[in-house]
């Protein structure tokens, strides 16, 4: 028969320095928790930051998926000296090239004010200003209706008018019926619509938009000042480089054409700089809780040397002292670690419901997070670990 070994020289296997790390930390729950919390913060703040970036990218991909990325503006190009205006035919010479899928432009009307009634100081335009439309730029840039119709594109077409989302919340107008009316140009005009917001194109949101007929009377020059294109998917970079010469074939230099989904990739670009300054802003806040771990644990073994004297006396090694210890800052990271995982993931969910955006939180981050509260549990817990295996016994002892 085997004799059996030394309760004190019996090696602590996975499952006792589980138990003792757990018991080490229930008999401090005030100061876990607060230990525990620099963690969490930490850990919350970078999950909350990937999560929320995500699900704005995924709501951006679903816009560009939705509208399309085969959009182009085609405007007057910014030079130094006195560039001409975009000429009369651009709409009609842009329809007739092979790739253009459909076409639509816009023209500003200098001379036009929209008024609730004819009762509202001059001065108060609200910023809002007056588009000659020629074809459906609803259509053309992936908008919407939100009540009402679309501009009667008839030459004998009474005087109409159709609200941008912004226009029509300026206006206190929320849908359209046979009585709704705005003041333009000292008449009434009757309005047919009202638009949902451009995710294309956020200028048009402020502008009034009226048929080419109307627009002359207030003083339409007829030269649009945008144009919009939907081309041949295939064919965008193409048609992109042939446009300028299609709507001015002497001087194509003075014509700019850009992709408005280029303008959302940018502004994704910016939101991803501004996302890894957070993430770095949480990078701090976790290490600031691991050196509270850290605090905590040394605290700890100061406290309890006696306890480490007696096991010593009893015959444990300094490896389990310091596995013990070890144990306890691992489980006192990790626990934080799960905490702000859950905090963060709640607060990715409520943030991306309430944009309407859909929840896109990365694995990665998840599992990087806990993996990152692993590494600063074990840092911040060998120093600690490494101090109470040193403990002599019999200056532990004295303390008893």
């Amino acid at each position: 028969m085997t004799a059996a070994r030394p309760f004190g020289r019996r090696s602590l296997g996975p499952g006792d320095l589980l138990r003792l790390g757990v018991f080490g930390l229930r008999t401090r729950p005030g100061r876990v928790v607060l230990s525990a919390l620099g963690i969490a913060i930490g850990i919350a703040a970078m999950i909350a930051v990937v999560g929320i970036s995500s699900s704005s990218k995924a709501a951006l991909d679903r816009v560009l998926d939705q509208l399309g990325t085969n959009v182009l503006t085609v405007t007057q190009a910014d030079g130094f000296g006195a560039t001409p205006p975009l000429p009369a035919t651009a709409v009609d010479s842009l329809a007739r090239q092979d790739a253009v899928q459909s076409v639509a432009g816009v023209g500003s009307v200098t001379g036009g004010r929209v008024y609730r009634n004819p009762f509202v100081p001059t001065a108060e335009t609200k910023g809002i200003g007056v588009l000659a439309a020629e074809g459906d730029v609803p259509d053309v840039l992936g908008g919407r209706v939100a009540s009402g119709r679309w501009l009667d594109s008839r030459e004998d077409a009474p005087p109409q008018a159709v609200l941008g989302s912004y226009a029509a919340e300026a206006l206190g107008i929320r849908s359209v019926d046979a009585d709704t009316r705005v003041w333009i140009g000292g008449q009434w005009v009757q309005v047919v619509g009202v638009l949902g917001p451009f995710e294309l194109a956020e200028d048009l949101d402020s502008q009034v938009f009226v048929p080419r007929a109307l627009a002359d009377q207030l003083g339409f020059d007829g030269h649009p000042t945008a144009v919009y294109t939907r081309v041949d998917p295939d064919q965008v970079a193409r048609t992109r480089a042939l446009v300028p010469r299609a709507v001015q074939p002497l001087a194509p230099q003075d014509v700019a054409v850009t992709r408005p989904s280029d303008a959302l990739a940018a502004k994704n670009a910016t939101d991803d700089s501004f996302t890894g300054l957070l993430v770095g802003i949480g990078g701090v806040a976790l290490l600031v809780g691991g050196i509270g771990v850290a605090n905590t644990m040394v605290i700890t073994v100061l406290e309890r040397r006696a306890e480490v004297g007696v096991r010593r006396a009893l015959g444990a090694r300094r490896r389990n002292i310091r596995d013990q210890f070890l144990v306890e800052s691992l489980l006192l990271s990790f626990l934080g670690g799960v905490a702000g995982v859950v905090i963060g993931v709640a607060v990715t969910i409520t943030f991306a419901v309430t944009q309407g955006w859909p929840v896109a939180i990365p694995v990665w981050a998840v599992l990087g997070g806990l993996g990152a509260t692993v590494v600063i549990g074990g840092v911040s817990g060998l120093y600690p670990a490494a101090r109470a295996a040193r403990i002599p016994p019999t200056s532990a002892l004295a303390a008893v």
